[in-house]
């Protein structure tokens, strides 16, 4: 009972307010306390205020003060922490010292038949293309590059000071010339034996002293190494050497103003490293002839050296199909003195068929994998013969032509094919020496896909210029241009990624960030800063390796399936949502217990006065 009539007296009204002005209101107006001052004190409280009310209210407000840390915990984003610092680092690094590789010329000279050389010839030739490599333009990608000379003749084999032992003397003479190009080819290549001692490529440029009559030539091995066979004087052959090395070593054989892989970003790669070469047989109308090829057996033995090749800066795999009904877009017309149908240039761009010709129904490419389409197009009786014709008014003598960063087209006539011909609608095959031949054709196109030539006929450079062609379809000079690029280009592409990464994450506080973002990123810049360091010493082909993997993950953690599968609210948004649900009550819990602590400060000061006059009237 004394707890109830606790309660009874904390919730009791207080009295109500005199009216303003202490005037009464007629009838309705209550009678005035018969002393004037006493009707300004409230009245006077004889129990000790409860705290009950307080306690509960205040309780309720703990349990939201509590719950929020718990809300806030709930709705938290998880950002992995990116090495932001390391990026900007592996920036300054590229900005202020683009990758370049450094490389070193082998000048060797045979001179068995004239009178031989003093041992200080070594040193001089040395300084002599030293000093013309300096005013020869080469590659962006080339670094110091290191000279060498040895002297090879009868009277000795003297070397110059800066020269290790990367030629073995007496190994290959003039005599040798005679046994064919293809034979001294592997001569000097078992004679220079490997690289140079920091893992760097060493190119190598030898001069045979020779007087055959047939005047000076050059040829271009398929290793690291030329010659230059003839009977000049030693100042002319300083300047050969140099313009060699720079023109084909450095610079893969581009005239000047003429694109290549040098002028221009060629790179018809995925950004995950994957290339799939798709070889389509286009039977445009079967109902006149059906071909079909065996390329499983003979096109991919041909492609896997071009495939091991390339391993450094691609993954490639390959695949081949047969299609029917495929008419091309472009028109062609009939030209009499040729006996068949010509197609201009002009209409190649028309050629390819979209619609009719479903090309793109790889398997293999997956992700951000690069499909490079190679079509052999079978035209029909009514189209053929069907010739290309070049801008100068001459046949394509390959009757291909390719597209960039799409692949390639051939044309292939049947044999005894006329306008005359017979349609019989019956499965040929084509032969292995045609199949062959048109992989070949294939081969130099995917070269001209990479930036380089699809072939390299007989130039005039100081002298006729040969090359030797390699089983691999890339000389390995060839492949080095190609590492090199490639290495560059990919670091390059990997860091514009990565900074781009770390600019969405710091303008996006909201975003989620897994863990296995942040180590992608993290493995990204280690493959990018062993990238630099293969550079660094020269050794090409690791560094594209190590390039080609850094893009790879920098691409993985951008596309990260996490980063795509949300939007990403600002903060003002976060509390948009939540302030619907809790504003109101906390609003009302808040001002309840500001409400009951006022309360009870006043019952407090009613019972304190209540004490103080019980203590004055005792």
């Amino acid at each position: 009972m004394a707890v109830l009539s606790e309660i009874a007296g904390d919730e009791s009204p207080p009295p109500l307010p005199p009216s303003e002005g202490g005037e009464s209101s007629g009838a309705l107006s209550t009678p005035a306390p018969t002393d004037a001052d006493d009707g300004d004190k409230p009245p006077p409280r004889t129990s000790k205020p409860g705290r009950k009310r307080l306690f509960l209210t205040a309780s309720v407000l703990l349990s939201f003060l509590i719950g929020l840390p718990l809300l806030l915990k709930s709705t938290e984003i998880h950002r992995s922490p990116l090495p932001s610092d390391a990026i900007a680092a592996l920036s300054r690094r590229l900005h202020s010292n683009p990758p370049s590789f450094p490389c070193g010329l082998h000048a060797v000279f045979l001179s068995f038949g004239r009178a031989p050389l003093e041992a200080s010839a070594a040193n001089r030739i040395e300084r002599e293309i030293s000093t013309q490599l300096v005013d020869l333009p080469a590659a962006s990608t080339a670094g110091n590059i290191s000279v060498s000379v040895t002297v090879d003749s009868a009277g000795g084999c003297f070397s110059s000071g800066k020269a290790a032992s990367y030629w073995r003397c007496g190994a290959v003479t003039t005599v040798d010339l005679v046994r064919g190009d293809e034979v001294f080819d592997e001569l000097l290549h078992s004679a220079l034996g490997g690289g140079g001692a920091d893992g760097m490529r060493v190119y190598t440029v030898v001069f045979v002293d020779s007087d055959d009559g047939m005047g000076l030539s050059i040829v271009i091995g398929k290793h690291r190494h030329a010659w230059v066979v003839g009977k000049v004087d030693e100042g002319e052959v300083v300047s050969i050497i140099g313009k060699v090395f720079v023109k084909y070593f450095l610079n893969g054989g581009v005239e000047e103003g003429e694109a290549g892989i040098v002028k221009r970003e060629f790179m018809p790669v995925g950004s995950d490293g994957n290339i799939v070469l798709s070889f389509s047989l286009l039977n445009a109308d079967p109902s006149d002839w059906v071909y079909d090829w065996e390329f499983e057996k003979i096109g991919e033995r041909m492609l896997i050296p071009v495939i091991e090749a390339l391993r450094p800066i691609a993954n490639i795999n390959i695949e081949s199909q047969v299609l029917y009904h495929t008419p091309k877009s472009s028109y062609s017309y009939y030209d009499d003195k040729l006996g068949g149908n010509v197609l201009s240039v002009g209409d190649i761009p028309f050629f390819v068929n979209s619609n009719e010709w479903h090309l793109d129904t790889s398997i293999s490419a997956t992700g951000r994998s690069k499909v490079l389409q190679f079509v052999v197009y079978i035209p029909s009786a009514r189209e053929c013969p069907l010739y290309l014709q070049l801008p100068d008014g001459e046949l394509s003598k390959t009757n291909a032509f390719i597209s960039p960063m799409w692949g390639g087209v051939i044309i292939w006539n049947p044999l005894g094919c006329s306008l005359n011909s017979k349609p019989h609608g019956a499965l040929d095959k084509m032969s292995s020496q045609e199949l062959m031949e048109t992989i070949e054709i294939f081969i130099g196109q995917l070269r001209q896909l990479f930036g380089l030539k699809s072939s390299y006929h007989e130039q005039s450079m100081d002298g006729a210029t040969k090359f030797i062609t390699s089983p691999k379809g890339f000389a390995q000079w060839e492949l080095d241009l190609l590492y090199r690029h490639h290495a560059c280009s990919n670091l390059l592409s990997c860091l514009t990624t990565l900074e781009s990464l770390s600019s969405l994450v710091q303008s996006l506080p909201r975003m989620i960030v897994m863990d296995e973002i942040g180590r992608q990123v993290e493995l990204s810049l280690e493959a990018a800063n062993l990238a630099q360091r293969n550079a660094s010493i020269g050794i090409s082909d690791s560094s594209a390796v190590s390039a080609t993997r850094a893009r790879a993950l920098a691409e993985d953690a951008f596309f990260h399936p996490s980063v795509m599968s949300i939007s990403y609210a600002s903060i003002e948004h976060y509390f948009a949502i939540y302030m619907p649900f809790f504003a109101p009550v906390s609003l009302h819990v808040l001002l309840a217990v500001i409400k009951e602590l006022k309360r009870y400060k006043v019952e407090r000061g009613k019972y304190s006065a209540f004490l103080a006059s019980q203590a004055s009237t005792s």
